[in-house]
């Protein structure tokens, strides 16, 4: 198992990453933004198979000012009651900043060359953050939660930025995804695909919320999001 350790931006400490490098020269580097799970098998089995597209990955640990290394299961309810409780301690701001951080570290790694991001459930509203507030070169994000309170952000999103919606999610009711649509439509940078009757989580690799035939789409066209945006 490869690892990278990244200094924190506030030089307050430092953290761990998860790394998955390509055979060869990589195309570009891809950051893997964790859902509230940690950066636990199904992250990094991400991580794997980004690498075996050619690109370097990266996941970085963003819990580690609150449990460094934790590896939760979502089909454990105690771990996922954890995993939620983690989610309202999380400083968001600073995730972000762990974030720029680890773009430093991926473009160093490439010698220059694109980075791009990819996030889950709270991964997904980071990566759109990330789309806001860094200079990202592309990025997508898979049910990220509330979205509809970060709107007044998008004016910043100048990369382009890829979202998967399942229309069946139960953390992200049919109000907030509509004015997802009806702030982001009409964004030159932004694309949003809807997944009729799927549910929050249908794209983990693992476990029981994976909905095989609607993921294997949207891992789809992320891949052909990538290659046209990354090289």
């Amino acid at each position: 198992m490869s690892t990278l350790t990244i200094d924190a931006l506030d030089e307050t400490g430092s953290f761990s990453a998860y790394v998955a490098r390509p055979e060869g020269t990589p195309r570009a580097a891809i950051i893997v933004i964790q859902e509230i799970f940690g950066v636990n098998d199904g992250i990094r089995q991400k991580c794997e198979d980004f690498a075996q597209e050619g690109y370097l990955a990266i996941a970085p640990d963003l819990f580690w000012r609150l449990e460094p290394g934790i590896e939760l299961d979502a089909d454990v309810p105690e771990q996922f009651q954890q995993a939620l409780d983690l989610f309202g301690k999380f400083d968001q701001d600073k995730g972000i900043a762990d974030i720029e951080s680890t773009i430093q570290v991926a473009r160093a790694e490439l010698g220059g060359g694109k980075v791009g991001a990819v996030g889950f459930c709270l991964g997904g509203r980071l990566a759109y953050m990330t789309a806001a507030r860094t200079d990202i070169d592309a990025s997508v994000a898979y049910y990220a939660v509330g979205i509809d309170g970060l709107l007044d952000e998008k004016h910043a999103i100048a990369k382009p930025l890829m979202l998967h919606i399942p229309v069946a999610d139960h953390f992200v009711p049919p109000e907030v995804q509509a004015k997802m649509h009806e702030g982001l439509d009409g964004h030159p940078k932004v694309t949003l695909f809807d997944y009729p009757g799927e549910d929050h989580g249908f794209a983990a690799e693992l476990g029981k919320r994976r909905s095989e035939e609607a993921a294997q789409l949207a891992d789809k066209r992320t891949a052909e999001f990538f290659a046209a945006n990354l090289g």
